[in-house]
């Protein structure tokens, strides 16, 4: 009975459960991107060499080398988008936890005195 506790107590934490959505926006986020790489990228790489089926299934001595420039553009196009959320995100944490002002010498004077009167 002690490890479905823990293991319940291990999954409803906030850290998991944070992972977990972000697999899933994840994962569809992946569809998006794939869906941006093959319809709109790969068509203008296409147009510029010629076509793009002749791309995507260029393959030197065996290997799918237009495959992997195609996952290869997915990488980037991913990376590129988790960088900026990640530095948005950044900047509105700094923003909410900013240092509180030092305190003016009328504050360090009140507090002077409240604590002279204290005694």
């Amino acid at each position: 009975m002690g490890f479905l506790k823990e293991f319940k107590e291990f999954a409803v934490r906030g850290n998991v459960m944070d992972l977990a959505i972000g697999v899933i926006i994840g994962g569809a986020f992946n569809k998006i991107v794939t869906a941006l790489v093959e319809s709109v990228i790969m068509p203008i790489i296409g147009m510029i060499i010629g076509d793009v089926d002749k791309f995507t299934q260029l393959t030197i001595g065996g290997i799918k080398v237009g495959a992997l420039i195609q996952a290869t553009i997915d990488f980037i196009i991913i990376a590129f988008v988790l960088f900026l959320v990640v530095k948005a995100m950044n900047r509105m944490k700094d923003k909410k936890v900013q240092e509180a002002p030092p305190p003016t010498k009328t504050e360090v004077l009140l507090e002077e005195i409240r604590d002279s009167l204290r005694k």
